[in-house]
């Protein structure tokens, strides 16, 4: 089955026997009123893995389960498809770097396309499917050359992601025309509650920036119950490493205009900025790349 075929008919699309909704929806309902209709595209696989802890195998597998079932019901009780055209969910086998790159494409040629990357992630590269298929820095330089050579390719607007060390990987979301992104300095031991806080807000048209800073400085002081201050008075490593950082368009919200040209000529600068600070913040509470 190709990914064009599951696109176009939802009903066709390959997902894991225990996927309680199909992986890819469309829905013809509230769509924001914009150029292009909006696609959100979410990459999701968790491998039931926990950094820094050996947990036997079907420990792994019942967290791997719960934490993408658990996924899906955000999306769905958040409103997300009361929002998006079309939700196309790549997990389990599905979430490889061959998958993403082909969905980013097809998609961007009839919507303008969110993006939610709810996987494990190393520098400049996405875990995939069981932590052995990778989105590494080979399958982002093939999509960079392409899109080098035409930009009509690709119509992306915000990449909102959990992984681990996302921050490496922004300048290469705004090169590829992301709006704006977002990332992790380093390990991010907060994927929740930054995920449901952020997807509330986001779906309720907070601004980007808003939305991830609000999500990462509520997440931050949960966390602290746990990782408390290091005597020095600098903080816990795994909250160090879970900051969040805002690159690109900070004020692009849900609703905003999807025209392509406005959004080529609004990102060229962030683009520049981002590449030249990857990982600067302003504080540690609202996130920024400024």
């Amino acid at each position: 089955m190709t990914l064009a075929r599951t696109l176009k008919n939802p009903d066709l699309t390959k997902r894991p026997p225990t996927a309680s909704q199909p992986s890819a929806e469309k829905l013809h309902s509230s769509a924001p009123a914009a150029a292009k209709p909006l696609a959100l595209i979410v990459f999701l696989e968790n491998v039931g893995h926990i950094h820094g802890v050996n947990l036997p195998h079907w420990a792994m597998t019942a967290i791997d389960w719960l934490t993408e079932e658990y996924a899906k019901l955000l999306l769905r009780l958040l409103g997300a498809y009361r929002r998006y055209l079309c939700i196309l969910i790549l997990e389990d086998d599905d979430a490889t770097a061959a998958n993403l790159t082909n969905a980013l494409i097809e998609l961007s040629a009839t919507h303008t396309v969110d993006q939610l990357l709810l996987v494990h992630g190393q520098e400049r590269c996405l875990n995939g499917y069981k932590g052995r298929e990778l989105v590494d820095a080979a399958a982002f330089d093939q999509l960079l050359a392409r899109y080098a050579a035409d930009t009509s390719l690709l119509d992306l607007r915000v990449v909102y992601g959990v992984n681990c060390y996302g921050a490496s990987l922004a300048p290469t979301w705004l090169a590829l025309g992301a709006q704006a992104v977002n990332g992790a300095q380093a390990v991010n031991w907060l994927p929740e509650p930054s995920l449901s806080l952020f997807l509330r807000k986001w779906l309720n048209g907070a601004p980007f920036s808003e939305a991830v800073g609000s999500s990462a400085s509520r997440a931050r002081s949960i966390g602290k119950l746990l990782w408390r201050d290091q005597a020095d008075g600098s903080e816990h490593p795994h909250i160090a490493g879970s900051r969040q950082i805002v690159y690109g368009q900070r004020d692009v919200t849900i609703t905003s205009p999807t025209d392509r040209t406005r959004t080529a000529q609004l990102t060229t600068a962030h683009k520049v900025e981002a590449a030249a600070h990857p990982r600067r913040a302003s504080n540690g509470h609202t996130p920024t790349a400024d």
